[in-house]
């Protein structure tokens, strides 16, 4: 597999390539000091789509009836987002691609139906993932996960296979250097939705107790420190049950790739996901239905966070830790999360509702809270949706003006990548997914 070059443009980041202005470019342009001109062969590694992928500057329902216009960059600027150069910026740039071994054959869901969008709905199309690192990834996590962590029973196998996590994380991850990198998201994809579906959902998952059975998982993400009497029996506990199995193995596989920094912060972001999940299950217990913005409020807990965060340790850099605490930056990894997981209400909607019980999602509450019909409810979150799409765009555009630090731009350009990506798992993955017959 060739290289394929410095981080690419992320179309979920279209408002930073189209009006980065001058200042930025003299600030970018004096940091790769006299560094050559990027030459012919450079324009190779730019989308073909004159570097911005997909990006049109219309809401996504009126690209059928007008011509989507795509900003094209000046080359000065496509040079400065393809990333630095020079004497040092040789880390902030990808690590050569490997290729997946010899005869790695795909799994049998490699190729899923190209599903259908949803109508109105602002996101950004991204190209299919590699398929050799899909089925490379794939084979990787399914041995984990049946050898390692025995996270599943043979039951459960074709969902485990129906889930595509191996297109998933791929797609979320374009600069992952390696395929153990992609492993690294994978491993703690699984783990996470090994808590959801055993503790709070689909098998065997129960609002009544989750609370203490999430701090004892968490342990296995941020470990407990005690007496010598008392750490083995908590270090059995590590093993009792499939989702802190696959909490500590996952957590283990990460530290080892993962700065100290890193580390710390996926476990805070790790602890707001658990108190979102107790709010819902308090909610569940209580049988309320809480108001819209309540219900938004928990979803910035209860959300992908976790999964675009890490998004530079994936991609085998840092982001220095005070880059990543300043307000701006956790005003789009929030954004970005609110909106990936508002995606996820909307595509899984038909799914929750055919499931016994009732499952609290956006429409469902917009229609309880504000008096609408489902299909009112269903469009209203879509508009929620590109509101929140929006605003992470132009949070995103306002960060990398005020602080074009190349670290900065390339972890905004993977968070990006991640929403994108996100979307594109869940439009195509129709083993799980279905729309509401609303157009």
């Amino acid at each position: 597999m060739p290289d394929p070059g410095p981080s690419p443009l992320q179309s979920s980041l279209p408002g930073a390539a189209a009006h980065f202005g001058a200042h930025v470019l003299g600030v970018a342009h004096a940091s790769a000091g006299a560094a050559a001109e990027a030459g012919p062969g450079a324009a190779s590694r730019v989308p073909a789509s004159g570097g911005l992928p997909g990006l049109p500057v219309r809401p996504a329902w009126h690209v059928a009836e007008e011509a989507a216009v795509i900003r094209q960059p000046s080359p000065a600027l496509e040079r400065i987002l393809r990333g630095p150069n020079g004497l040092g910026t040789l880390g902030l740039h990808f690590a050569p691609r490997e290729d997946p071994p010899v005869g790695t054959e795909p799994p049998a869901r490699a190729e899923p139906a190209a599903g259908r969008p949803i109508p109105g709905l602002y996101y950004h199309p991204v190209a299919e993932p590699d398929p050799g690192r899909v089925a490379e990834v794939s084979r990787r996590i399914k041995a984990w996960a049946l050898d390692e962590v025995e996270l599943f029973p043979e039951e459960w196998e074709d969902q485990f296979d129906g889930f595509l996590v191996g297109r998933y994380m791929v797609a979320c991850h374009p600069d992952a250097p390696t395929v153990d990198h992609v492993m690294i998201a994978t491993r703690l994809m699984v783990a996470e939705n090994a808590v959801d579906d055993c503790y709070c959902e689909d098998h065997g998952g129960s609002p009544i107790g989750l609370g203490g059975r999430l701090l004892l998982a968490h342990t296995a993400l941020d470990p407990l420190h005690t007496t010598g009497e008392y750490q083995p029996e908590w270090e059995r506990s590590l093993h009792s049950d499939a989702p802190r199995r696959a909490y500590r193995s996952a957590m283990e596989y990460f530290v080892r790739q993962s700065s100290p920094s890193q580390a710390d912060r996926y476990r805070h972001d790790m602890a707001r996901l658990h108190l979102g999940y107790l709010a819902e299950a308090a909610w569940a217990q209580t049988e309320y239905v809480p108001e819209v913005w309540e219900y938004l409020a928990m979803r910035q807990f209860n959300n992908f966070r976790p999964c675009p965060t890490i998004t530079d340790t994936v991609g085998g850099y840092e982001l220095p830790a005070d880059l990543h605490a300043r307000p701006d930056m956790q005003r789009v990894i929030a954004l970005a999360g609110n909106a990936t997981t508002i995606v996820n209400d909307l595509y899984s909607y038909t799914k929750e509702l055919a499931a016994p019980g009732r499952h609290m999602n956006l429409p469902v509450v917009i229609a309880e809270r504000e008096g609408t019909s489902d299909k009112e409810a269903y469009l209203k979150a879509v508009e929620v949706h590109n509101d929140l799409m929006r605003a992470f765009e132009s949070a995103a555009e306002a960060l990398a003006v005020a602080c074009p630090v190349p670290s900065v731009l390339r972890f905004l350009r993977g968070v990006a990548a991640w929403v994108d990506g996100n979307h594109h798992w869940h439009q195509t993955n129709t083993f799980r997914y279905s729309l509401p017959d609303f157009w």
